[in-house]
């Protein structure tokens, strides 16, 4: 890397510590209120969130009946279960290189058009085949919104409302597996599967729609040699008297000094930390066992003794956890930060999950028991939900450098779908080899090492420009600083 763009990092980090006690930059230069734009992009992109978490969430009910349709083994489960994480790693590949390419806009536009049509196809699946086939489509809509919406998101929103602007995308994920749940629910029974799957055309129609009428990313612009027309996005997007100009040029002194970055670009020196934190959290986001929990809870605890309408009401519950925790997220990663909000509430996602274990190996069927298991679960759901969930998909495209940002985070959202994909294949098999007891323990293990790895690799970004969180990390005394 040239030498000035090295000293340009280095100033930065002093910069990025000069203003709020959180590592803010301070509040914003103009006056009036913020544009509703900007709370369109947030709106409308997130709805790539709601049928991410419909169609990852709408199998927990679905897998009752399905089973019992087309006679699926507990193997077989897991495959329905998890080819969809199968598509969704290869969908963030996808989206990363074309969005680099052809802008994070038309790549969600893209997205949403894959998500009616798979959408079609499993609700018309007529064998197993046909079912894992539609999945798998689904599955690089998932990977693609997954990767592309918090992208555009960051890139279009504020520093100082960025972070409640993107846990918006982890809480239409809630919102849709909510959905998913009470769908489930509602129309429980063979046969209504078919249905359940086909309620997802709706927001995917929206989602095309509501892109079709919303900006480029300005800094996809810049870097692109748009300028012009990323200052007219900017200005629609700041409120009157904030430095535009300023903006542009601090996004283009970055792209400048950094070129454009493909794949080889991420072996840099310069690239590791804001890596290895992104794929960290991305790791640890499912090897907690949120999705063990989200995907197989109906079935653990229908296969446990409580009834299929026990257990669907019980899902409704997680559904409604998650929703809750959403909300709390998006508060607490713009108040509190995102560093804090995880050190606060992993060790109660951790316990809790470590107390679900304990429920199982009683196994006396008695209503202290069944109470302890449900109680703990929806504890374990709103602490990992507000410490894990609602910062995953904010803190890699916060970190990742400009030049390397589409392939960075494909490879970030590859590790979430990565290690999604190993509990989803895994779960039923280790219950079924270790006991319920033995694979919750382990996963409150998991909680252990991820507070771990937070206190020891992740910086805190609340407050700061996209820019100034670059500059920080490879700057000289970057870990001292971030963690301030």
């Amino acid at each position: 890397m040239p030498e000035a763009t090295t000293d340009a990092r280095a100033r930065g980090a002093g910069a990025a510590t000069a203003g709020d006690p959180g590592g803010g930059a301070g509040p914003p230069a103009g006056g009036g209120r913020r544009p509703l734009l900007v709370y369109a992009v947030a709106t409308v992109s997130a709805l790539g969130g709601l049928l991410f978490g419909y169609d990852t969430g709408i199998i927990s009910g679905a897998l009752l009946y399905l089973r019992e349709d087309f006679q699926l083994s507990s193997r077989e489960q897991e495959i329905v279960v998890s080819v969809i994480l199968v598509g969704a790693m290869v969908g963030a590949l996808l989206a990363g290189r074309l969005s680099q390419r052809y802008g994070r806009r038309k790549v969600v536009m893209a997205v949403a058009v894959v998500f009616g049509v798979g959408a079609v196809a499993a609700a018309a699946a007529p064998d197993t085949l046909t079912l894992i086939l539609a999945r798998f489509v689904l599955g690089l809509a998932v990977g693609g919104a997954s990767n592309m919406v918090p992208v555009y998101i960051a890139e279009m929103a504020p520093p100082e409302i960025r972070g409640r602007l993107m846990v918006l995308f982890q809480l239409m994920v809630a919102i849709g597996q909510l959905v998913s749940y009470l769908c489930g629910w509602a129309l429980a029974g063979s046969g209504g599967w078919r249905t359940m799957f086909g309620l997802a055309v709706i927001p995917a129609v929206v989602l095309v729609f509501g892109m079709a009428m919303l900006p480029e990313s300005p800094r996809w612009l810049v870097e692109h040699g748009h300028r012009e027309r990323a200052r007219s996005v900017l200005e629609r997007l700041r409120r009157p008297g904030e430095d535009v100009d300023a903006e542009i040029e601090d996004i283009a002194a970055v792209s400048r000094g950094e070129g454009r970055g493909g794949w080889r670009e991420l072996r840099r020196p310069w690239v590791r930390p804001a890596l290895v934190v992104a794929i960290g959290i991305a790791a640890f986001s499912q090897l907690t066992g949120i999705n063990a929990i989200v995907y197989y809870a109906p079935t653990v605890l229908a296969d446990a003794g409580f009834g299929d309408s026990v257990a669907l009401l019980t899902g409704i519950g997680i559904g409604v956890m998650l929703v809750v925790a959403g909300v709390a997220g998006a508060i607490l990663v713009d108040k509190a930060g995102r560093r804090r909000t995880m050190l606060w509430f992993l060790p109660g996602s951790g316990l809790a999950m470590a107390v679900l274990a304990a429920a199982f190996l009683g196994g006396d069927g008695s209503a202290l028991q069944r109470w302890t298991v449900i109680l703990s679960l929806f504890a374990y759901i709103l602490f990992n939900g507000i410490g894990m969930q609602a910062v995953v998909w904010l803190i890699g495209p916060e970190v990742l450098p400009l030049a390397v940002r589409g392939p960075a985070t494909s490879l970030a959202t590859l590790s979430v779908w990565g290690f999604d994909l190993l509990i989803a294949v895994t779960a039923l098999t280790a219950i079924n080899s270790i006991g319920r007891s033995g694979t919750f323990f382990l996963y409150a293990l998991m909680n252990v090492a991820c507070i771990v790895f937070v206190v020891r690799k992740v910086p805190e970004t609340r407050g700061r420009s996209l820019e100034e969180i670059e500059r920080s990390l490879a700057g000289p005394g970057a870990r001292t600083a971030a963690t301030r």
